[in-house]
């Protein structure tokens, strides 16, 4: 049946867009008409063009919809008052509202109120869109009932017992595109409690597979710019995410949202900012990635730093201008003694330690050149030194060299370079490591405090001839980032202190995957300690997996005590596929609980048992991605599989005429992808094809773990394909 509002919120809708359009239109005048009258004027008249660009501009990007719906809902109060609410706040000509920022204090009530607490509300209406066509009208009303709200048929809360079970409904069966949506219109209460939380101290949240946990950070990003524009979007804010992939996958997001200023990132990104130009498309085993995240390597890095500032093994004789010249032990050691009085990054040193070894040596020389003239009666055969051109020039007897020129020649002395490189170097964190990790002396001298023989070991490898052509891993990395945060920039420029980028406040996705030398990097850029970390200690797939978030914690500012709340319920996993990947997280993490799906599809997962040999585990992937996809039809269909099988299968599906992509190179552009398991955490699809179980516990680092994630990407159905025994958890019961 019709509702009978629909025609009059309908004609809203149409207004509203339309004077959206209008909105629009001005800020495209205001920017072409500014961007023509760029020639000429004063320095005044530019600045204030620049910033009329800049505003017209920023205005632009927030009132782009990116294809969405301006208007998802309303509210209507005690107080006979109404507010439509949508993504971004739409005035009419006589500055009435007719969309309300969904940010806006007043639009709260929206996403908090229930039965018990209605807030104020009378009614809340959700509004089914396409566009900017309404399809169909969902309310509440408040009042009456026990339940959150009572939909105007009479049930009590809608079919899930959630507010605007219907429109939510309609979203979570919508098929997938390979990119992530909004989820401004279905917002849950305890997901909307995380979005509006404080922004000082870090907010950890904690949720299962399906729970929303990266769609609510990002609209908290949204959030926090909106309320606190003035600090953040000065100070900057980031969200960090697992790999490339994953930030491809999130990047619409915010600018739906109006929000285009949100950097996104890996560690890597950040790190490489901070480091300059490395190659990190090195491998190496398991256990040496596990130790180089252990917080035990910045200390090993601090040593090493320290290690380089030593004092000659031997003095440094040599002849400069017509006098002989040295460089004691002593001289060095006390260079290095003043050097580190001085405090701060290493490098910065070095201009004090020239000074300091360049002054004895001026003394000296002086000092000598005075002897003999006493000892010949007779003027120095070249009196008094200028520098000109790199070369002395004879200047009055009675003048010696000042200390600048005695310095600005001899700097260039081969051994006076030898010793400065000696005693307090300047390196970049590449050389740094490259010459740590290639000397097992110096491997030794920098971690025997900390490290066993058997972990110094680890750390040791080749040594090229060249530090560019080192191929650097991704748990080097961090590494590379705490070095420069000891060793600051080779030489002090101007506006560029070599201190890394911060932020005012900080989006961490999948934060239980990060190491502590990974947590060192983000607790650097935090300009404040505020943070928002997110992400299920039961799916910890990382070299080292934390029991607990307070072992994620540790490394993280503590300026104020840690806030931790939990997404309890699992919006995109079917009941009948979170109950077969339970089982796995059973014995993954005893005692852990899954989130509460709120769907069912009525279909069990499938699983496929084939021979083992000629090729069969191949051809039955094939089968199975050809019937899940005519099952989804439009939707996305995902092929998770150890690392090891990826190309055998796209050769597979290749022979099979099924077209697809691998998520590396396409992303998730294809109808069918074939996604390794350690790249397919935070996204999810409508089926998904998981292979080889056995397989993938034994390739990633924690393998149960990795299992789980891999068996709760699937919005509706599931197939399991294996040729080897399946793990004992889901062996019992096929």
């Amino acid at each position: 049946m019709t509702h009978p509002d629909l025609a009059a919120e309908q004609a809203h809708l149409d207004r509203s867009h339309d004077r959206l359009e209008e909105l629009r239109a001005a800020s495209q005048a205001t920017l072409r008409e500014a961007l023509l009258s760029s020639a000429g004027g004063t320095p005044q008249t530019h600045v204030e063009r620049e910033a009329l660009v800049d505003h017209a501009t920023r205005r632009l990007t927030q009132l782009d919809l990116h294809g969405e719906s301006l208007c998802f809902g309303r509210i209507d109060t005690d107080a006979a008052d109404a507010f439509h609410i949508g993504r971004v706040a739409v005035n009419d000509t006589d500055q009435t509202p007719l969309v309300v920022d969904w940010r806006a204090p007043v639009a709260e009530p929206f996403y908090r109120a229930t039965g018990a607490h209605p807030l104020g509300l009378r009614r809340r209406r959700h509004f089914l869109t396409e566009g900017r066509k309404l399809l169909g009208i969902e309310d509440e009303l408040f009042g009456w009932g026990d339940g959150p709200g009572d939909v105007a048929d009479g049930t009590p809360g809608g079919s899930l017992g959630l507010p605007g079970s219907g429109v939510l409904l309609a979203a979570l069966e919508r098929s997938r595109s390979g990119r992530m949506r909004d989820i401004v219109a279905t917002v849950q209460r305890e997901q909307d409690e995380v979005i509006r939380a404080p922004l000082a101290g870090i907010l950890v949240v904690q949720g299962g597979p399906g729970t929303g946990k990266t769609a609510v950070a990002l609209h908290r990003a949204a959030y926090l710019l909106y309320t606190h524009r003035f600090p953040l979007e000065r100070q900057g804010v980031v969200v960090v995410g697992p790999n490339r992939l994953f930030l491809r996958y999130i990047e619409q997001v915010l600018p739906s949202l109006g929000e285009s200023g949100v950097e996104l990132a890996t560690i890597a990104t950040l790190v490489a900012g901070h480091v300059g130009d490395v190659d990190a498309s090195g491998a190496e085993p398991l256990a040496v990635a596990r130790l180089k995240g252990d917080e035990r390597m910045a200390r090993v890095v601090a040593k090493a730093v320290h290690d380089r500032e030593r004092p000659l093994p031997a003095d440094v004789t040599f002849v400069h201008a017509g006098h002989s010249l040295r460089i004691t032990v002593a001289d060095s050691a006390d260079l290095v003694a003043a050097g580190r009085r001085r405090g701060g990054v290493h490098n910065a040193a070095r201009p004090l330690v020239e000074r300091l070894l360049f002054g004895k040596l001026h003394a000296r020389w002086v000092a000598a050149a005075e002897r003999r003239r006493r000892h010949f009666g007779v003027a120095d055969e070249e009196p008094g030194l200028s520098v000109a051109g790199g070369e002395y020039e004879p200047r009055s007897a009675d003048e010696p060299p000042s200390v600048e020129d005695f310095a600005a020649d001899i700097r260039r002395h081969p051994d006076v370079r030898a010793a400065l490189e000696r005693v307090w170097p300047r390196l970049t964190p590449a050389q740094l490591l490259h010459d740590l990790f290639g000397a097992s002396a110096l491997v030794d001298l920098a971690a025997r405090r900390w490290l066993g023989e058997d972990e110094r070991r680890l750390l040791h490898r080749r040594r090229h001839a060249d530090v560019a052509d080192v191929r650097w891993t991704l748990a080097d990395l961090p590494l590379l980032d705490e070095a420069a945060a000891r060793l600051g920039p080779l030489r002090a420029k101007r506006h560029d202190d070599g201190m890394a980028r911060t932020f005012g406040h900080i989006v961490v996705d999948e934060a239980q995957d990060l190491s502590a030398m990974q947590l060192r990097v983000l607790a650097r850029r935090s300009l404040s300690g505020s943070m928002t970390l997110v992400g299920d200690v039961a799916q910890a797939t990382g070299p080292s997996a934390p029991d607990d978030w307070k072992d994620v914690l540790a490394h993280l500012p503590d300026k104020r005590p840690p806030t931790i709340a939990q997404l309890t319920v699992n919006y995109r996993t079917p009941v009948e596929l979170m109950d077969y990947a339970g089982r796995v997280l059973a014995a993954a993490q005893p005692g852990a609980r899954p989130p509460e799906s709120v769907r069912s599809t009525g279909t069990p997962p499938t699983v496929v048992a084939v021979p083992s040999g000629n090729g069969t585990l191949a051809a039955a992937v094939a089968d199975a991605v050809r019937s899940e996809r005519a099952a989804v039809g439009d939707g996305l269909v995902a092929v998770i599989h150890p690392p090891s099988m990826g190309q055998d299968l796209a050769r597979a599906l290749a022979s099979a005429g099924i077209e697809s992509g691998d998520a590396d190179h396409h992303a998730l552009d294809m109808p069918v992808t074939l996604v390794p398991v350690d790249l397919v955490k935070g996204l999810e699809f409508d089926a998904a094809v998981v292979v080889e179980p056995a397989a993938v516990v034994e390739e990633a680092g924690q393998g149960l773990r990795a299992l789980y994630v891999a068996l709760t990407r699937a919005t509706k159905r599931l197939a399991v394909v294996h040729e080897r025994p399946l793990p004992p958890s889901l062996a019992d019961r096929q």
